[in-house]
């Protein structure tokens, strides 16, 4: 069981190259010892924090921006994804970091969309860490002065506690899924800067409220970001991309 939040084996997970042959990762030997009591809840993520900022100088070294893209599972951060590539295609760099418990559909479609992608699946695990992000940054070596996204595991709990070294962490959320997920899961709002509220084509036809939402959330985080989107009929994709080149360009004339 992952020691944090329950969930799979200890440090077990699969990262698919770019030519889809993968390897099993087992970082660390399985034996267990008796009569010790640990907190394993504090070790874990003081561990998790230091790779983190290993992360981070990577990111600084190479000049890479990334962007950490969490949700609950069918928000569109895949969608969202694809058509941000077309958009950015030939004025940016980009490659991906896909994160799912099983397959590798998610990562073929970011290739066919036109971006290196490399696929970390995490079996019974919930959520990508900073010890994965690290491995998969040494298969895909992303090129300098581009941009990296990662698109974690479907969650609105786990992928909160962990820092994966990135810039930014912005939280997919649609319409279908509630204006109240910001009460329910309070530290994914509150830990990211920027908020995504996609299928703004579907508000017609469902029961969801873009202001008590951002009420609701910003009650959590008050600097908190908003861009109501479409990923299918491309309404707020614009103000999404315009957001991400502002962001690179801070970060890259900063680093």
């Amino acid at each position: 069981m992952c020691e944090t939040c329950g969930c799979g084996k200890p440090g077990e997970f699969t990262i698919h190259n770019h030519s889809h042959d993968h390897e099993h990762v087992h970082p660390h030997s399985h034996d267990h010892e008796h009569g010790k009591v640990i907190d394993l809840n504090v070790d874990i993520l003081s561990e998790n924090n230091r790779i983190a900022e290993l992360n981070r100088r990577f990111f600084a070294g190479r000049k890479v921006m990334c962007l950490n893209l969490v949700s609950s599972p069918g928000s569109g951060k895949t969608t969202i994804l694809e058509k941000t590539i077309a958009s950015l295609k030939g004025t940016q760099k980009m490659s991906v970091i896909e994160g799912d418990q099983q397959t590798l559909l998610d990562a073929n479609r970011i290739e066919k969309a036109g971006a290196p992608a490399i696929q970390i699946n995490t079996g019974s695990g919930c959520h990508l860490d900073a010890r994965m992000v690290d491995m998969a940054l040494q298969k895909l070596d992303p090129e300098a002065k581009s941009i990296l996204f990662i698109e974690n595991v479907g969650n609105l709990v786990c992928p909160a506690m962990f820092d994966l070294g990135e810039h930014k962490r912005v939280v997919v959320i649609s319409v279908t899924e509630g204006d109240d997920k910001p009460l329910k899961y309070p530290y994914m709002f509150q830990s990211s800067q920027l908020c995504l509220i996609n299928k703004s084509d579907l508000l017609p036809w469902v029961d969801f409220n873009t202001d008590k939402t951002i009420r609701h959330a910003r009650s959590i985080n008050p600097s908190l970001e908003f861009i109501v989107l479409s990923a299918k009929t491309g309404e707020g994709m614009e103000q999404w991309i315009e957001w991400i080149v502002k962001q690179t360009e801070a970060t890259l004339s900063y680093v």
